[in-house]
């Protein structure tokens, strides 16, 4: 075996970092599954440094409270168990308001306020559920509710990087249901 360093402009292999996908679907890093995943680290990276970035209670714009409700939110419409649970658990760390939790986990949107969380939270719903008809009148339903537009791209952005996130935990919590038969 080779020991000797790679040439100058040989790219080093990074290393596998366990993240919240790993974490939440329950794979170890001695898992067979953890580097199937892993053999594209940048892919890896990218998805966990995504979730660094809208994540972050020092993020600009949308409050962390309100990112974090959009994403627990989100899982909830997705049935995605296992990333509600770990939304919900960051919420709590941030204060989370029982009332209006109460109604985001029972899917009533009409019960809420302020009414900026409301339109997200349909914003939310509009694009996880029925993305086809997400159009205008839906921005205009943000402008209305105080949203600027650097938010509104951020909440889209956001609700976006949540379905991919949905979608590839789905799959390896699939591919791990057929791993232990």
């Amino acid at each position: 075996m080779n020991s000797s360093p790679a040439s100058p402009g040989t790219p080093t292999p990074s290393v596998a970092r366990y993240d919240v996908i790993d974490a939440v679907v329950g794979l170890a890093p001695d898992d067979a599954l953890f580097a199937i995943r892993h053999t594209r680290q940048k892919i890896s990276d990218a998805t966990q440094n995504s979730y660094d970035l809208f994540f972050s209670p020092a993020g600009q714009g949308l409050a962390i409270r309100d990112r974090l409700r959009v994403a627990w939110y989100a899982c909830v419409l997705s049935r995605a168990t296992g990333l509600a649970q770990h939304y919900r658990a960051a919420l709590a760390r941030h204060d989370g308001d029982p009332a209006i939790d109460a109604a985001v986990a029972a899917d009533r949107l009409d019960d809420l306020e302020p009414s900026n969380l409301k339109a997200m939270l349909a914003f939310t719903r509009k694009l996880i559920v029925k993305p086809v008809e997400g159009d205008q009148a839906q921005i205009d339903q943000l402008q209305a509710a105080g949203m600027t537009a650097a938010d509104i791209v951020t909440l889209a952005q956001l609700i976006a990087f949540l379905s991919y996130q949905i979608r590839v935990t789905a799959g390896l919590q699939a591919m791990k249901a057929l791993e232990s038969q």
